[in-house]
C-alpha cells in the first residue's frame, strides 16, 4: 500500500503542473482579443500564393515579436479563383461574417470601384495590392502600390531616353475609364512624347476582335507600344502579336509593372516565345506584392492595438451581426481603424509604411529588365529624382546608359520607333533653273530619274537618319492628274494624300504651312536683284566729282600760297629772281609739285609747302574715292524708273513683286535662266529690261553661270528659303531638319551646293548703290580754314621781319650821320 502511493505520487503531482499550466494557458489565450481580416487572393497564381504565405508569415512574426500584446489579427483567406466577380462575392461575405478589415491581391482591377464601394459602405479598411485607381470619394479604400503616375513618369523617362517621340498605349478598357489616361498623358507630355493612339480593349473580345486591332495599328508609323494589362488578356495578345509579326526587328514593346508582375502565371516557354525582347518595369525589390502584403500585415495589428484601447473589441465579437447596434459599433470600429492605420508608420520591409492620400506609396525605384530567352536580364534602373542609370547604389557616378538591350527579332540597334513605308515623293515636272531639280534617263535602268541640288540633300538628309526609309520620285500632277502642275498643286496632292512628300525648289510660305509642314530651310533666304555690269563710256567722268566752288577755291589758294613763297624766297633766294618768266615758271612748279630743283632757303617757305601739301593730298584722297564709287555705281545701277523682270508662277511674283509698287506696264515675266540673260543684255532701251528681281538661290544659280556680265544687289530677307514638305504632323520633318541641321554644320550642304552651282563670294548691297555725292567746298570748310590761318601766320611772320629790318636800316643810318659819315653811308646806298 505504501509502495504503491510512493509510486503514484509523482504522477499525481505532475498531472497537477499540466493542469495548471492548461488553466493558464486557456486564461491567457481568453484574454487575447481576435481581429478577423479577410484576404482574397487567387490561389491559382503565383502572385496570389506569394501573398497568402507573406501574410502568414507576417502574422507570425510580428506576435513572435509582440506577444505582449492583447489583440491577434486572424487572416481568413478565400481563394477568387482568378474571377473578379468571385473576388467581388468574397468580399460581400466577409463582410456579413463582420472582418474588421480586408487585404486584396492584385486580380482585382476590373472591378476596382466597385470594391471601393463595398468598403465605404460597410465602413471596412480595405488595402488594395493592384493600384490601378484611385478613388478620393472612398476613404475605407487604401492601395498599397507604387502608383500609376510613378510607373507611367518612368516609362516616359524610358522612351525619352531611346529618342522616342511617339508611342502607342494598349490596356483594359476599365483602365480607361479608371483615370489611368491622365496620369498617362501628364507623364508623356512632360516628355515632349506624343500619344498617337490608345487601343483600350475588352478582356471578353473575341481573338478576331484582337487581331483586327492589331492589324489597325501595324498600319500606323508608330511601333513604339506600350502594355498596362493583366497577364489573362496579355497572354491572348500577344499569341496574335506574335502571329503578325509584331515583335520582329523595327518594333519595341514596354510592358508597366502590372503586366509584368503577372508574367510569372503564364506558360514560361510561350512567355519566352512571344515576348522575347520586350522592356519591362520591375519594382526594385523580390516579390513586391508579397512585401506589401507583409507590410500591410504589421500595420493593420499595431493599428489594432491602437484600437483595443478605445473599444471592448470582444463585446463586439459576440454580439449578432444582423442587429442594429451591432451595425453602429461595426461601423464606429471601422472609422477608428481608419484613423489608426492613418496614423501607422512603420519600417517595413518594402519602405516606410505611411498612408498619403489614401494611397501607401511604397517604391520610388524600378529595374528596368529585358525580357530574353532565358527570362529577364536586368539593364538599369530608375528613381525618382535620378531618372535612369546603371547603379541604383551610385547614381552620381554611374553611365546613364543603359546596359545593351537585345530588341524584338534578336537585333541590338534601337528601334527608330516609326514604321516608315515607302514615300511617293512628288517633284516639280517643269523647272526654270535644272540646277536645283531636273529629269534625266538612267542609262542602266531606262527610266527617268530626278537629279539636281534639292534631290541631293534629300538623299543626305535620308542618309543621316538611324533607320532605312524606301521611296520613289512622282512626277507632279494638277488636280485634273494631269504631270504638267504649279508648285500649289504638287503641295495640294499631299494634302489629299496622294503622295507622302515633295522634294524640289519648293519655296516655305506662311499660307502653304497651313496645308503641309516643311522642314528647316537647306537655301540661303532673302529676295535679290541681278542687274548687268555696264561699261562706262562718259570720258568727262573725271571732272564731276569735284564741284565747281571747290575748284575755284583750290585755285585760289594755290595762287595765294604760290605768291607768298615768292615773297619768303625772293629776297634771299636767286633761284627766285630773274626775269618775270622765269621767277613765275619756278613759282609754279615749286608750288604745283610742291618741291623742284630750286632749293628753298626759309623754313618759313618749307613751312607753307607742308600746309599746301596737306591740303593737296587730302583733296587727292577724296577726289579718288569719288570717283571709284561714281564708276562703281553706274557700273551695277539700277535706276528708279528701271524696268524689271520676275520669275513668272514664283512667290516672288505672288508677293514681293506685288509689293514693290512697280508700274505693270515696267515687269516683264520670265520662265528660264537663258531668257533673264538675254532680257539683260538687251536692256531696256532695246526692248529688254535693268535687272531681275528674284529669291537668292535662283540668282546664285544664275550668277554661276554668268558671273562675269552680272551681279547681284542684296535686297531685304522675305523669303524663308527652300524646304522639302512632308503631311501634317509628319515625324519626318523633325528628323529631316536636324539631318539638314548636320549637313550644314559639317560642311557637305555647300559641298553640295558648289557640285551645282558656284555661290557668289559677295554681294553688293543697296547702301553701295547709293549715288556718291560731288565734293563741295562745305564739306571741306575746315580744311580751308586751316590752310588760311596757317598761310596768315606766314604772312604776319613776312611782315614783321620786313618791319624789323626796316627798323634796323634805319637805326644804322641816323648813326652814321650822327658820327659824320654821312659822304660814306651814301657812297654805300649808291652801290
Amino acid at each position: 500500500m505504501d509502495l504503491r502511493n510512493n509510486i503514484l505520487a509523482p504522477g499525481f503531482h505532475s498531472s497537477c503542473v499540466l493542469l495548471m499550466l492548461f488553466c493558464h494557458l486557456c486564461r491567457y489565450s481568453h484574454s487575447q482579443k481576435e481581429f478577423r481580416v479577410g484576404v482574397i487572393v487567387d490561389m491559382g497564381s503565383w502572385n496570389g500564393k506569394i501573398v497568402d504565405r507573406c501574410i502568414t508569415m507576417a502574422t507570425s512574426d510580428f506576435y513572435n515579436l509582440n506577444a505582449h500584446y492583447k489583440t491577434r489579427i486572424i487572416p481568413q483567406t478565400t481563394d477568387s479563383k482568378g474571377d473578379p466577380l468571385q473576388a467581388l462575392e468574397a468580399a460581400q461575405g466577409l463582410v456579413v461574417k463582420n472582418v474588421k478589415a480586408m487585404i486584396v491581391g492584385p486580380e482585382m482591377s476590373l472591378d476596382e470601384k466597385l470594391l471601393a464601394l463595398i468598403s465605404d459602405e460597410a465602413k471596412v479598411p480595405i488595402f488594395s495590392l493592384s493600384g490601378s485607381a484611385s478613388f478620393d470619394e472612398y476613404p475605407y479604400f487604401l492601395q498599397l502600390s507604387n502608383g500609376e503616375a510613378l510607373q507611367f513618369e518612368a516609362t516616359a523617362t524610358l522612351a525619352e531616353s531611346f529618342q522616342w517621340k511617339n508611342v502607342i498605349f494598349i490596356c483594359e478598357d476599365s483602365e480607361f475609364k479608371s483615370g489611368v489616361v491622365s496620369h498617362l498623358f501628364e507623364s508623356f507630355q512632360e516628355k515632349n512624347i506624343q500619344i498617337d493612339y490608345i487601343s483600350s480593349l475588352s478582356p471578353t473580345i473575341s481573338d478576331d476582335g484582337i487581331l483586327a486591332e492589331l492589324h489597325k495599328l501595324m498600319g500606323m508609323e508608330t511601333t513604339i507600344f506600350v502594355l498596362h494589362m493583366k497577364p489573362s488578356f496579355a497572354s491572348r495578345l500577344f499569341l496574335s502579336v506574335k502571329t503578325l509579326g509584331m515583335m520582329s526587328q523595327g518594333y519595341a514593346w514596354i510592358f508597366t509593372d502590372k503586366t509584368r508582375n503577372h508574367l510569372h502565371s503564364m506558360n514560361p516557354e510561350e512567355l519566352m516565345q512571344s515576348i522575347e525582347g520586350a522592356l519591362a518595369l520591375k519594382p526594385y525589390e523580390l516579390s513586391a506584392y508579397g512585401l506589401w502584403a507583409y507590410d500591410a500585415v504589421w500595420a493593420l495589428a499595431k493599428a489594432v492595438e491602437g484600437v483595443d484601447t478605445q473599444i471592448d473589441l470582444k463585446s463586439i465579437e459576440g454580439q449578432s451581426s444582423e442587429s442594429t447596434s451591432a451595425d453602429s459599433e461595426v461601423s464606429h470600429t471601422g472609422k477608428i481603424l481608419l484613423d489608426e492605420l492613418v496614423k501607422t508608420r512603420i519600417k517595413g520591409l518594402s519602405g516606410d509604411f505611411k498612408t498619403v492620400n489614401r494611397t501607401v506609396p511604397i517604391l520610388q525605384a524600378f529595374e528596368i529588365v529585358n525580357v530574353i530567352r532565358e527570362g529577364e536580364r536586368r539593364v538599369g534602373f530608375w528613381a525618382k529624382g535620378v531618372g535612369i542609370t546603371r547603379d541604383i547604389m551610385h547614381p552620381a557616378s554611374s553611365n546613364n546608359d543603359l546596359k545593351v538591350i537585345i530588341w524584338p527579332g534578336g537585333s541590338i540597334v534601337t528601334p527608330r520607333g516609326m514604321h516608315i513605308k515607302k514615300l511617293r515623293v512628288g517633284i516639280p515636272h517643269n523647272t526654270a533653273f535644272k540646277e536645283f531639280i531636273s529629269q534625266e534617263n538612267d542609262p542602266q535602268t531606262s527610266m527617268i530619274r530626278p537629279i539636281g541640288f534639292c534631290v541631293d540633300v534629300f538623299q543626305a538628309a535620308l542618309e543621316l537618319l538611324p533607320y532605312n526609309v524606301m521611296y520613289e520620285f512622282i512626277p507632279s500632277a494638277n488636280v485634273t492628274g494631269e504631270t504638267e502642275g504649279t508648285y500649289n498643286d504638287l503641295l495640294y496632292q499631299i494634302y489629299l494624300q496622294r503622295i507622302d512628300a515633295a522634294v524640289g525648289d519648293i519655296s516655305i510660305t506662311a499660307e502653304r504651312s497651313l496645308y503641309v509642314d516643311f522642314t528647316t530651310p537647306y537655301t540661303d533666304i532673302g529676295v535679290g536683284t541681278i542687274v548687268k555690269i555696264k561699261t562706262n563710256k562718259d570720258m568727262w567722268i573725271f571732272t564731276k566729282p569735284i564741284g565747281a566752288d571747290l575748284c575755284l577755291m583750290t585755285a585760289v589758294f594755290f595762287i595765294l600760297t604760290a605768291l607768298l613763297i615768292w615773297v619768303i624766297e625772293k629776297p634771299i633766294n636767286k633761284d627766285f629772281q630773274g626775269s618775270p618768266s622765269e621767277q613765275l615758271g619756278t613759282i609754279f612748279f615749286s608750288t604745283l609739285f610742291f618741291s623742284s630743283s630750286e632749293k628753298l632757303s626759309s623754313n618759313l617757305s618749307r613751312f607753307v609747302i607742308l600746309i599746301w601739301a596737306l591740303l593737296v593730298l587730302i583733296l587727292t584722297s577724296s577726289y579718288t574715292a569719288t570717283l571709284a564709287s561714281m564708276l562703281t555705281v553706274q557700273q551695277i545701277g539700277l535706276a528708279s524708273n528701271a524696268i524689271v523682270g520676275y520669275r513668272t508662277s514664283s512667290f516672288v511674283e505672288r508677293n514681293t513683286v506685288s509689293n514693290i509698287n512697280y508700274k505693270d506696264y515696267r515687269l516683264r515675266p520670265y520662265s528660264s535662266a537663258e531668257q533673264y540673260a538675254d532680257a539683260l543684255s538687251k536692256g531696256s532701251k532695246n526692248g529688254g529690261i535693268d535687272g531681275i528681281l528674284d529669291e537668292i538661290p535662283y540668282i546664285q544659280a544664275f550668277l554661276s553661270k554668268y558671273s562675269a556680265d552680272y551681279t547681284m544687289v542684296d535686297s531685304a530677307s522675305s523669303t524663308n528659303g527652300f524646304g522639302f514638305a512632308f503631311p501634317k504632323g509628319s515625324s519626318l520633318v523633325h528628323d529631316i531638319s536636324r539631318a539638314i541641321a548636320n549637313l550644314r554644320e559639317d560642311g557637305r550642304l555647300e559641298m553640295l551646293q558648289k557640285e551645282w552651282y558656284n555661290k557668289p563670294r559677295s554681294l553688293v548691297s543697296q547702301e553701295t548703290l547709293a549715288k556718291p555725292q560731288v565734293l563741295k567746298i562745305d564739306r571741306f570748310g575746315g580744311l580751308f580754314l586751316v590752310t588760311g590761318v596757317s598761310l596768315g601766320l606766314a604772312l604776319i611772320v613776312i611782315i614783321y621781319y620786313f618791319i624789323r629790318k626796316k627798323l634796323n636800316v634805319n637805326n644804322y643810318i641816323f648813326e652814321k650821320l650822327a658820327n659824320g659819315n654821312l659822304a660814306i653811308l651814301m657812297a654805300r646806298l649808291s652801290r
